[in-house]
């Protein structure tokens, strides 16, 4: 079944959301994943360094158990915790983003920033406590955003106009000026690193502080 207006994704299609060096991690992650009810759908598609990847906007397989989780490599398991952090549901989302939001790994980034876009409150507040050295110039993970920002203007624009645009339809009432949201603290370190690695001054999307 797939929904209606949205692209159908495949194995494949799902490769395509990492680096080519990662195939076949990510085919062995395929392998013991459970069969989707719904098609994943919708790619996103952004730059990882110099190479196009595509995304999927959601997965709708199940988690897997525990124990078949152990069983795979440290990068499997990042990259199975990746392509969970697109599940259909909000809770299984936030799970997986918790074990992949504090990677400096480059691949992991754009699936952090796509989150960063999402409604969900205490996602955007998972993020903001696994990008704990964002703010530390020079760190590993301040590099990797900022170098993923630079690559992805357009992307990151949509991003923050979708921060804003949640916040004014459901956060409005609990954080009335958008300089006290969570996301608009997360989107100024994220331009802040984008700074840091071009050089220049930034674009926002957001109202003023």
């Amino acid at each position: 079944m797939q929904q209606p207006g949205s692209i159908a994704m495949t194995d494949d299609d799902l490769v395509a959301a990492f680096p080519h060096q990662l195939a076949s991690d990510v085919r062995a992650v395929l392998a013991v994943m459970p069969e989707a009810r719904i098609a994943p759908v919708s790619p996103f598609s952004v730059h990882v360094g110099d190479e196009a990847v595509a995304i999927p906007y959601r997965i709708y397989q199940d988690e897997l158990p525990d124990g078949v989780v152990r069983a795979l490599t440290g990068v499997q398991q990042a990259i199975l915790h990746c392509l969970y952090s697109r599940h259909s549901d909000g809770l299984v989302r936030q799970r997986h983003l918790e074990q992949i939001a504090s990677s400096d790994e480059p691949w992991a980034v754009p699936f952090v920033v796509q989150l960063a876009g999402e409604y969900v409150l205490e996602i955007l507040e998972s993020i903001q406590h696994g990008l704990s050295d964002l703010s530390s110039k020079g760190s590993a993970q301040r590099l990797a955003y900022g170098d993923f920002i630079a690559r992805n203007p357009g992307f990151f624009a949509r991003t923050e106009r979708r921060v804003v645009s949640y916040w004014s339809c459901y956060y409005r009432w609990k954080f009335p000026v958008f300089g006290t949201y969570p996301g608009c603290h997360l989107l100024g370190l994220l331009r802040a690193a984008a700074i840091d690695r071009t050089g220049r001054a930034w674009p926002r999307h957001t109202p003023l502080d």
